[in-house]
């Protein structure tokens, strides 16, 4: 069985809680596994003080017929750069029919770059993603949901509060177990092992 790779996308200052559902049991996986990757080789860290490697560059990959899933996690990096880099990249994912998954400030990253333009969607709250999103040419406003999670057209997008949520769409879309699995997954972390 060909093992396929998840690339988590990581900036400075990366938001390390709203991706640490999902990667810890994609890479627990024998069917995945969990790679960095960055606009450079510099270890990043994480709002949490986390310092990780980075496994490639952008500029270094190129094996989308490997790719199972991009993930994109929020962080104050996203605001303070346009990565002009990462747009294109995404862009190559994208064509290739790789699903991407953003949460909170990497949402916003793809609404800058008229990923979500015809893409049902989320972020974080309405008025807050249209403010971070004025001067822009975003067009997506009408395409815009207010909830927690939405998927649609190839992307999952989800708000700052919603890393569980994230987490078991993503597994639904990787397969990762059987969806009754990956529901009562959901509900014990979601609700607690004790009620």
């Amino acid at each position: 069985m060909q093992v396929k790779e998840v690339l988590l996308l990581l900036t400075d200052h990366w938001a390390d809680w709203e991706a640490s559902y999902a990667i810890a049991e994609i890479n627990s996986s024998e069917k995945y596994s969990v790679k960095t990757i960055s606009v450079d080789n510099i270890p990043k860290t994480s709002i949490g003080g986390l310092r990780a490697e980075i496994d490639y560059t952008i500029k270094q990959f190129n094996r989308f017929d490997s790719l199972a899933m991009l993930i994109l996690p929020g962080g104050f990096s996203w605001g303070e750069h346009s990565y002009q880099e990462v747009a294109d990249f995404i862009e190559k994912i994208h064509e290739a029919g790789v699903p991407i998954a953003a949460i909170c400030g990497a949402t916003i990253f793809l609404a800058k770059h008229g990923f979500l333009d015809h893409t049902k969607h989320t972020g974080d709250e309405y008025d807050y993603f249209m403010e971070q999103l004025k001067g822009q040419d975003y067009k997506g406003q009408t395409n815009f949901v207010s909830t927690q999670l939405v998927a649609d057209n190839g992307f999952i997008t989800a708000n700052e509060t919603s890393a569980l949520e994230f987490a078991r769409e993503i597994f639904h879309v990787l397969d990762l177990d059987t969806g009754d699995e990956i529901d009562a997954w959901y509900e014990k972390f979601k609700h607690g092992m004790m009620r």
